[in-house]
């Protein structure tokens, strides 16, 4: 057969065409993803979110994200119909932090019901409620008890058996806050350290400050305060400081968010945990792009996929 130039010309363009339609940035196929979040006024959410963003823009030819969080820690009512929005929008995967361990499950066993694949990032669903409702949904994350009683061993070191301490708890209907308590009263107990009291910051500076001003009124001989996150410990620091106790009442966090470090490094926050905001989200939609890529049902999908959480101290944290 003789090929003449037009020839040629036109089999090229057929083979372009052929790379363009098979082409995962202009198939028609491209999976959406939805991150739905908690509150964005909290630092680790914000750093979730843009490290979310980064591996889309990364990854820009593999899916497509849409992402948004509430503006309140509690309000629930606001994330379940965040996550109707992105249903409507025809979203391939939701990825989610529940802001209550409960009340979220029916939204996302709607989801499920309409083909789409849940992963549950953050805050891990109550497992009752999932049962209840004949669900499974991963959940990849830490694991916060153990990442608690890291910072609570911590601490420890710098207490005595038979010193009061009190924990400032995250909201108390979320399975990560109550996990984070355990740690934290898990270390206690074994250094011999009296848990004075447990009351609910609900996640937020304000309220974590007036939690931890309510305590050291209550217990002038409190030792330590262990916040559930580090967004109360700022509040618990501020308190102490008003109280003129900086340096009597040590403080301790979790999460590791930028405002926290130059607390670390004077030492007005003892420690805290790192379980790697920016790659929360990230590890959710890799878990969520793997099952869409293989086809794999919400039902077989694993109940659990565990990730990273490091202890955080003065002498560990860059500078």
């Amino acid at each position: 057969m003789k090929f003449t130039r037009r020839t040629l010309q036109s089999a090229a363009a057929l083979t372009l065409l052929g790379a363009l339609a098979a082409s995962p940035a202009l198939a028609q196929d491209k999976p959406k993803v939805a991150l739905v979040m908690k509150s964005l006024a909290n630092e680790f959410f914000r750093t979730m979110e843009d490290g979310a963003k980064a591996h889309q823009k990364a990854h820009a030819s593999q899916y497509t994200l849409v992402a948004n969080g509430i503006k309140d820690e509690t309000d629930t009512a606001a994330q379940i119909k965040m996550v109707e929005q992105m249903m409507a929008q025809k979203i391939n995967a939701l990825v989610i932090a529940p802001a209550d361990s409960k009340a979220l499950v029916p939204v996302v066993k709607a989801a499920i019901d309409r083909g789409i694949l849940v992963v549950n990032i953050d805050n891990q669903f109550d497992t009752a409620a999932l049962k209840e409702k004949a669900i499974q949904v991963p959940f990849v994350g830490p694991d916060n008890r153990a990442g608690a009683k890291l910072v609570g061993d911590e601490l420890a070191k710098s207490l005595k058996a038979g010193d009061k301490v009190g924990i400032i708890e995250g909201v108390s209907t979320t399975f990560n806050a109550q996990q984070r308590t355990l740690g934290y009263q898990d270390a206690m107990k074994a250094a011999g350290v009296t848990v004075v009291g447990v009351q609910s910051g609900q996640w937020e500076i304000d309220k974590g400050n007036t939690v931890a001003a309510g305590m050291m009124r209550e217990h002038p001989d409190l030792k330590a305060l262990l916040a559930g996150n580090d967004s109360m410990a700022l509040g618990a620091v501020a308190a102490v400081k008003a109280a003129g106790k900086t340096g009597k009442v040590l403080v301790v966090g979790y999460d590791n968010i930028g405002a926290i470090k130059p607390m670390l490094a004077d030492g007005r926050v003892l420690a805290t945990a790192d379980q790697f905001a920016a790659k929360q989200a990230v590890f959710g939609i890799e878990t969520a792009l793997k099952a869409l890529a293989e086809k794999k049902p919400q039902s077989s999908m694993p109940a659990e996929v565990k990730t990273d959480v490091v202890l955080v101290t003065k002498s560990s944290s860059p500078k």
